[in-house]
């Protein structure tokens, strides 16, 4: 999930495509259109944040099979905005339980239009570089020794140093070392910072497996 937000739109309505993508590109985003489900998930690498317009009929495959499609790849960094002129209440109600920003009916309000797509690029991002920190720091923690993940583990449940070596049966100072090396492997310039870093990485299950 890297590089700068990307907005695509996916309608087989090609003057709708014209046109929302000139509206959009007004405030200075990268537009991609495509006339067809299978074509934007055919096309798109989809590694870009961002998010994606998305009409719910169009022939061949529909708006919510391409949900379907993007909820199997795991591909939560790609918000979901549907345009529908023949939606429902539970059709919008399956949408968004299923992780869209919005249901908006045709046609839309311009204004409504950018600012629904504004805040889900900005969520996006967030997402995005939020999974990029996860991935970092699951590949630094490999390099943490058992010892480590135990001392990590306890850490953030909250114990400090005494509580630990009572808990794994090592001196304090043991404690502290094995904890120096983490904060050393993890690039932890703060115990904060360390214990942070655990409670992204989930460090309070017993296995402590990153």
């Amino acid at each position: 999930m890297t590089g700068s937000p990307l907005i695509r739109i996916v309608d087989d309505d090609r003057e709708l495509l014209v046109s929302q993508k000139m509206l959009l590109e007004t405030l200075g985003w990268e537009v991609v259109t495509y006339a067809s489900g299978m074509d934007f998930l055919r096309m798109d690498s989809l590694s870009r944040p961002g998010c994606v317009v998305l009409d719910v009929r169009m022939p061949g495959m529909t708006g919510l099979e391409v949900q379907e499609q993007l909820e199997q790849r795991g591909v939560e960094h790609i918000a979901i905005i549907f345009l529908s002129a023949h939606g429902d209440v539970p059709m919008a109600v399956h949408t968004m339980r299923h992780g869209a920003v919005d249901f908006i009916s045709k046609p839309a309000d311009p204004r409504y239009l950018l600012e629904r797509v504004a805040k889900s690029v900005t969520k996006s991002i967030e997402k995005s570089e939020r999974e990029a920190e996860i991935k970092s720091l699951r590949e630094l923690a490999q390099g943490l020794s058992p010892r480590e993940r135990d001392v990590a583990r306890l850490i953030a449940k909250g114990l400090r140093n005494k509580e630990i070596a009572r808990e794994l049966g090592i001196e304090e100072t043991t404690v502290k070392m094995h904890r120096g090396n983490a904060m050393l492997k993890l690039r932890a310039k703060t115990s904060a910072e360390l214990i942070r870093i655990f409670t992204i990485l989930d460090f309070q299950s017993e296995g402590g497996q990153p």
